[in-house]
């Protein structure tokens, strides 16, 4: 396992559980693969869908705190520390339980998160949000009991799929269906919470967690998964080699960008007495990232993308905030978000084949469990910093800039492979 960044060597992530009988010998052409021929194998659109089910909390609870807590009678910037509670509780919890799935197989930490997440929403839900604290605890519980659903899904793909062009491209669907969660999520709870109440929303949450959780644990793939023995009294686990450490510090600075776009698309609206732009700013971003994650799936190089690559999609990624910087009319800057966007996906998708690629084995569930943490810190981190700066697009492209850097001063040449 080399612990550097590699520069020329494919980011393939390892087959993990059952393995394939061998193809005959002889050169064997990468067979193009899309979403389609993706979803088309064993399971995978069970798995994915189940999934995103499972993960629909992530998007749906956040509003409906705030639904629930001013419908309670308590100010805005209270219900917003609620919110903003659940949404650094699964930084916590993810990597525990994903550590958990890699040496006792998925079924387990995905029932347990499931059912600590009912409990809590549902509990929350009957009780409100009147007694403050007790209400922080139901939310705490619900966001760290997140299952580890996007983990095991990736520790899952090289097992359903027939080869690693096909997993690459499931990793790529991957990161663009995590953009359903964050546009349908919330529009759900903000329907179902005008339709009948924001506890309505924060039960309908509770169903989909435990749904989609029984989904995707109960498929033949993730029964039949059997995690790889690592070493023992190894308590770093994933973070061992510093190049996962380092990427995952870059993770966090990407995290940020996209905390800080929400603020800027509030204070643009401000600006511009465009209400509209609020809401539009994030949802052209998210929209963008589906078809620069489709449009990424079709163009990636047939043997997989290599670490250089990671560093470009950082480059452009930072150099797509610069044009926001100068002073545009409304519909300008709302149009100029779907280049980061675009560009958000296929990063994500190649950091998440490096970092698979990385880490230890064994720790093919907790890794992930380590990137989503790193993006939500990151997330947390620019709304809080975009505020008091007023929410500038500086911040996103201050941070996508150090992001290069330092992924800049962690690659080197080498013809070492970046796993075995």
């Amino acid at each position: 396992m080399a612990h550097a960044q590699v520069g020329d060597t494919p980011l393939t992530a390892p087959v993990l559980g059952p393995r394939r009988s061998a193809p005959a010998a002889g050169p064997v052409k990468p067979a193009p693969a899309s979403f389609r021929a993706v979803l088309r194998h064993r399971s995978c659109s069970r798995l994915l869908a189940a999934s995103v089910a499972g993960r629909l909390p992530l998007g749906m609870v956040p509003v409906a705190l705030l639904l629930a807590a001013q419908a309670d009678g308590h100010s805005l910037a209270t219900a917003g520390l609620l919110a903003a509670l659940y949404g650094i509780a699964p930084a916590f919890g993810l990597p525990l339980l994903g550590r958990l799935a890699d040496l006792r197989g998925l079924p387990l930490p995905c029932h347990l998160g499931a059912g600590l997440v009912a409990v809590s929403l549902c509990v929350l839900a009957a009780a409100g949000t009147s007694h403050l604290a007790f209400a922080a605890v139901c939310v705490a519980l619900a966001g760290a009991g997140c299952p580890p659903l996007e983990g095991g899904l990736r520790s899952l793909w090289p097992t359903v799929l027939p080869d690693a062009a096909h997993v690459r491209t499931a990793y790529a669907l991957d990161s663009s269906t995590q953009e359903i969660v964050y546009v349908a999520g919330p529009a759900l709870a903000i329907g179902l919470a005008g339709w009948l109440s924001p506890a309505a929303a924060l039960a309908l949450a509770a169903a989909a967690a435990v749904a989609g959780s029984l989904a995707f644990a109960t498929a033949a793939p993730a029964r039949a998964w059997r995690p790889i023995a690592r070493p023992r009294g190894d308590r770093l686990g994933a973070l061992r080699p510093p190049a996962v450490r380092t990427l995952l510090t870059a993770l966090v600075l990407v995290g940020i960008t996209v905390g800080a776009l929400d603020v800027a698309g509030v204070a643009a609206a401000e600006r511009h007495h465009t209400a509209w732009l609020a809401g539009g700013l994030p949802t052209v971003f998210s929209a963008a990232g589906l078809a620069g994650g489709a449009l990424f799936a079709r163009l990636q190089p047939a043997t997989g993308p290599r670490p250089r690559h990671l560093l470009w999609l950082a480059g452009l990624f930072a150099a797509a905030w610069l044009p926001l910087l100068a002073p545009l009319p409304a519909p300008a800057i709302c149009a100029l978000a779907a280049l980061p966007g675009a560009l958000f996906v296929p990063l994500l998708t190649v950091a998440s084949l490096a970092l698979t690629a990385l880490a230890p084995a064994g720790t093919s569930t907790e890794v992930v469990g380590w990137m989503s943490s790193a993006i939500r810190l990151g997330l947390a981190a620019g709304t809080a910093l975009a505020g008091p700066l007023g929410g500038h697009f500086a911040l996103p492209l201050l941070a996508a800039a150090l992001c290069v850097l330092l992924l800049s001063a962690r690659t080197t040449p080498s013809s070492t492979p970046a796993a075995v």
